[in-house]
């Protein structure tokens, strides 16, 4: 288990164990690996196999930008000597072109806001939100309060009746008039 998910184990622990609306006793927390849970559904993998075509498409097509541009650098590199300064400034102006236009294509494919973060997205988000509603199924059957994911330190579910958010936020008002 990473230390942050234990840190956040710890603290809901802590804070129920320190609550006087919380019997420690009666408390059942529990985990998941979603990881695991991701590996092994078949719409999962069928998600992650057509993310993986596409990015090697996109990649493959980053290669191929990368070859032209070397072949044109190299060739411009035997010609630069017999240039004139404006075919010199042209033909570094087209290279520089060149090299802008693949920077863009690889951000628009794979940056943090590109179409293999939408689409995975996309793929994931159904997956995610069946997971989760699963979750909270299991959990209010097998009666946990609190389920962590061993993976990614995140608080999956937690029941309702701990929810102190409006009594902290009532609390803060109180205290700063």
């Amino acid at each position: 288990m990473k230390l942050s998910t234990l840190i956040l184990a710890a603290c809901i622990i802590g804070t129920s164990l320190s609550s006087k609306t919380m019997n420690a006793q009666n408390q059942k927390i529990g985990y998941v690996d979603t990881e695991v849970i991701l590996k092994q559904l078949p719409e999962a993998q069928d998600a992650d196999k057509k993310l993986k075509e596409i990015a090697t498409k996109y990649q493959d097509t980053l290669v191929a930008m990368q070859k032209d541009l070397t072949e044109k650098l190299e060739q411009y590199k035997k010609q630069e000597s017999m240039m004139t300064a404006d075919a010199k400034k042209k033909e570094e102006d087209m290279l520089k072109g060149i090299q802008q236009s693949m920077m863009q294509y690889q951000e628009e494919k794979f940056g943090n806001t590109g179409e293999i973060r939408r689409l995975q997205e996309n793929f994931l988000t159904p997956i995610r939100d069946r997971i989760l509603l699963t979750i909270k199924e299991v959990s209010k059957d097998e009666k946990f309060n609190f389920i962590l994911d061993k993976v990614n330190p995140a608080l999956l579910y937690a029941d309702d009746k701990y929810d102190v958010t409006f009594k902290v936020l009532d609390k803060i008002r109180r205290n700063s008039k």
